[in-house]
């Protein structure tokens, strides 16, 4: 049998980590050799969770076609977030909760994807659905992936699938979701000891919207003044990063966890469109975007519909 290895997207989130070991485990459990792997560096979040349920973070990777010759993709789609080779490889599955884009394949495929807040809330189903069992410390990674995808949830993606599905995680995992959740985001959002470069990166995505180029980066914090008060070494980085990969925008979106609020800050030739999109003006590149928490749900779309508009 050949190996699979199982990853999410480029600079990972928790959701992201956390989907791709629970996942290569209930692989392993049906008699695959799987191994989870990762496009990035693990965020203080992440870590946070790793530690409390004693689990290594996977492996760091750029390209996978050099190891396998199938991969199994979690927590996203659009290739310019996957591995830098996947087209050279064969996608055999694809557990979602995003939109599907820049994506195709050459075979069939199995791909289940579900308009939930967290990936490891349908992965919550496929373990029932094959009749295995959840351990306490993979039950720990999962709900730690939708508290972190739906912010405790706060957030406007997160829907009562993945409330239920984090009761019945915490029970195995043997904590209290809001008691633990609020300490893990704490983790994630002490970002005192991050380079100017890493806040850019840290979870950074791009897309292609009505055929521009946009890179949107987005940290949590207890307060956003922290972040902003480094805001013109963040521009050179960000103006560095659109430079570089030909960006028409970069949006860096700076979460406040305890508000559900977020400052943007936006560059590039198409910043304009931030403006239209949320109807707010940038004064010194920066916008309040009142309630705004979710890349997934309250940015890509908005934004996608502002440059199609």
């Amino acid at each position: 049998m050949e190996k699979i290895l199982v990853f999410g997207h480029k600079n990972p989130d928790t959701d992201a980590i956390c989907s791709a070991i629970a996942y290569a485990e209930l692989k392993a459990k049906l008699g695959f050799e799987t191994e989870a792997v990762r496009l990035g560096d693990v965020n203080g979040e992440t870590q946070y969770a790793l530690d409390t349920f004693k689990i290594d973070a996977p492996r760091f990777v750029e390209s996978v076609a050099n190891e396998v010759k199938q991969v199994i993709l979690v927590d996203h789609n659009e290739r310019q977030q996957s591995a830098n080779d996947i087209d050279d490889v064969r996608v055999l599955e694809v557990v979602d909760h995003h939109r599907i884009a820049n994506f195709e394949t050459s075979d069939p495929l199995y791909y289940r994807a579900e308009p939930v807040g967290c990936t490891a809330t349908i992965l919550n189903k496929l373990y029932k659905e094959n009749g295995v069992e959840i351990r306490k410390e993979i039950a720990g990674l999962m709900l730690s992936a939708i508290i972190s995808d739906s912010l405790l949830f706060k957030s406007p993606t997160c829907t009562d699938e993945d409330v239920a599905a984090a009761k019945e995680l915490a029970e195995i995992a043997g904590v209290d979701a809001n008691t633990y959740g609020l300490e893990m985001l704490k983790a994630g959002a002490d970002l005192s000891e991050k380079t100017t470069e890493q806040l850019v990166t840290l979870d950074a995505k791009e897309f292609d919207m009505a055929g521009h180029k946009v890179e949107i980066a987005q940290v949590n914090a207890v307060d956003t003044n922290d972040v902003l008060a480094r805001q013109s070494e963040l521009e050179q980085v960000i103006q560095a990063t659109i430079d570089t990969k030909g960006l028409d925008l970069f949006l860096f979106v700076v979460t406040d966890i305890l508000t559900n609020d977020s400052v943007g800050l936006a560059l590039g030739k198409s910043a304009d469109v931030v403006e239209k999109a949320y109807n707010v003006k940038l004064e010194n590149n920066t916008a309040t975007l009142k309630g705004v928490v979710s890349r997934k749900k309250q940015i890509v779309p908005v934004l996608t519909e502002a440059f199609n508009g």
